[in-house]
């Protein structure tokens, strides 16, 4: 969803959205604004302040906050009040966790079958990516950003691409909130090349070595943002298992 989309809901606008009332379209405006940070981690509101805010009904936004608590992004309150997940180095690394243990075998399974068209749309994502750093506009840098790491695990099958889609969708909120700053974003699009390189080359195994590497990165990156002493013993342990010497990359990570 676009982030004026959130903007038009906020100011009174449903007549541009015939489905402003359905419990999937609440979900989507409320899910995109706990992503982008519009609704601040951490943050206390009511179902009264919500439903004014976003000018939805009180029923479909209940549903829609289970639907949010299910994904772990709203926090059950028992007394009724909706609390934002709060951002932590604990959470941030449990995410990195879930995907170097998920994703490096859905590359596996789709670098084989990628294709010259796939190569070229890799290149072209990675230079929207450089258009958007190059205005730092983090935010509409998701779109590509999203769209090359799920170029590379989409042959993987359905179900297992929807966890990692969602996956994905959160740790960008930790981007959004405490990611690299903006002069190691080179760095980090320098890996994402090393990566599409050995996709290029058909290379399955690399570009999984390659990925977990890039993550390492990222997660400390992150996890130290809110908390700088944040020893990721649990990441190191599954790089360990799930691509050996990549754990040394935890050490590595620039400050």
């Amino acid at each position: 969803m676009r982030v004026d989309t959130i903007a038009e809901v906020a100011t009174g606008q449903p007549a541009a959205h015939p489905n402003g009332q359905n419990v999937g379209f609440v979900y989507e405006v409320l899910r995109e604004a706990i992503l982008v940070g519009e609704l601040q981690p951490g943050s206390v509101t009511t179902q009264i302040a919500l439903a004014k805010r976003y000018n939805v009904g009180r029923t479909p936004l209940r549903e829609a906050l289970r639907l949010l608590q299910s994904e772990r992004l709203v926090v059950d309150d028992p007394n009724r009040r909706v609390q934002i997940t709060p951002l932590t180095a604990a959470d941030a690394e449990e995410l990195y966790i879930a995907r170097v243990l998920l994703e490096p075998a859905a590359v596996r399974l789709t670098v084989p079958a990628l294709t010259s068209r796939d190569d070229a749309e890799l290149r072209g994502l990675m230079a929207q990516m450089d258009h958007y750093e190059e205005a730092q506009d983090w935010i509409s840098l998701r779109e590509p950003h999203g769209a090359f790491h799920a170029r590379l695990f989409g042959a993987a099958g359905s179900r297992l691409v929807a966890m990692l889609e969602q996956l994905f969708d959160h740790a960008e909120r930790y981007r959004l909130r405490a990611g690299p700053p903006p002069e190691l974003w080179k760095l980090r699009q320098s890996e994402h090349r090393a990566i599409a390189d050995a996709a290029a080359a058909r290379d399955a195994e690399r570009t999984a070595e390659l990925l977990c590497a890039h993550y390492a990165h990222t997660a400390v990156l992150t996890c130290r943002s809110f908390e700088a002493d944040f020893d990721p013993a649990r990441l190191r342990e599954t790089l360990r298992t799930v691509a050996p010497g990549t754990e040394a990359e935890l050490d590595r990570a620039p400050a």
